[in-house]
Order: C-alpha cells, then sequence, then structure tokens
C-alpha cells in the first residue's frame, strides 16, 4: 500500500465534512408510503481537504501525486482525523487537487477531494455495548490511572537498572 510521504504535515481538519453515498434504496408507493430496504453494505465516503506547504513540501507533494499516486489514481493510506480519532485510512483522489495557491511568502495552499475505501465506523459487535463506548474515558482512566500496579510494574525501574548495568569483566 503506497504511504502519505513521511515529513508533509497531514491535512487541515476544520471547514469540512465527511460525505457519505446513502447505502439504501427508497421506493415510493402509489398510496404515498415508501418502502425503504438496504442496498449496500459498503459504501464509499468523500470529504473536501486542504493542506498548506512550504516550498520543498509542495515539490514533493506533487511528484508523489503524479508518480507514486500515477497521477492520482492509486489508493494510498492517508492520516485523517475522523470520530473514531486519528489514523490511517485507505483512500484516493476523487480527482486532480486544487492548486498551488499561494498562501503566503513561501506557503502553498492545495485542496482536492479524497474518496475514503470504507466508512469510518465501529465494528458491528460494540453495538451490543454502547455504554462502553460512551464511558470510554472513564473506562481509561479507572485503568490507567486508579488501579494499582502489579508487582512488576512497579519494579520495572530497578529491575531496567540492574539489566542496562555494564557486566563485570571475568
Amino acid at each position: 500500500m503506497i504511504e502519505y510521504p513521511k515529513g508533509l504535515p497531514a491535512g487541515l481538519q476544520s471547514g469540512s465534512s465527511y460525505q457519505t453515498v446513502s447505502p439504501m434504496q427508497r421506493s415510493t408507493l402509489v398510496t404515498g408510503r415508501a418502502i425503504q430496504r438496504r442496498r449496500y453494505t459498503n459504501v464509499p465516503t468523500s470529504r473536501k481537504i486542504s493542506w498548506i506547504f512550504n516550498n520543498q513540501q509542495a515539490q514533493v507533494f506533487e511528484m508523489w501525486f503524479k508518480y507514486s499516486l500515477n497521477d492520482g489514481v492509486s489508493w494510498f493510506e492517508c492520516p485523517l482525523k475522523t470520530p473514531l480519532g486519528f489514523g490511517n485510512y485507505k483512500a484516493r483522489f476523487v480527482d486532480i487537487y486544487d492548486g498551488p495557491s499561494i498562501a503566503g511568502h513561501s506557503l502553498w495552499s492545495f485542496s482536492a477531494e479524497l474518496e475514503l475505501l470504507e466508512r469510518p465506523v465501529l465494528d458491528g459487535q460494540w453495538s451490543e455495548f454502547p455504554e462502553y463506548i460512551l464511558d470510554q474515558s472513564i473506562i481509561d482512566i479507572a485503568v490507567n490511572d486508579h488501579w494499582p500496579l502489579n508487582p512488576w510494574q512497579k519494579y520495572i525501574l530497578e529491575t531496567d537498572e540492574s539489566l542496562n548495568k555494564e557486566w563485570p569483566n571475568s
């Protein structure tokens, strides 16, 4: 899988939203009522995104788009923030980016629409336990701050120091 170039900043997070293709089919009946059904189980999600690069980053971005992504037609791992958190998602460009547009003395602005291969949602098994999702910050605090350390964790510093000392010459 092609990766987003290391050293380039992630896209700007503000001012854009995710748009998901509808997975349902709606048929209106003669009586005025409607029947709805699920048509697809996996639909793409798109998002407009923009970047601000300096001169060198802009050069790397355009080179990566042209040569690594074959002018944007290939899928790649893209760092994005979603309700699941910040992570890498499989994405591709819907069309060529807009820009570069001058955004300062030596800054360049690029924008594009990305298509995510899968909608960023939790696994369906979590739907049975919504309270764990809603209370995850409480669980995190309880596990990481309030539970006592096990004996191994209490003595890890002493163990680490003793293992990392130089062995005496024999």
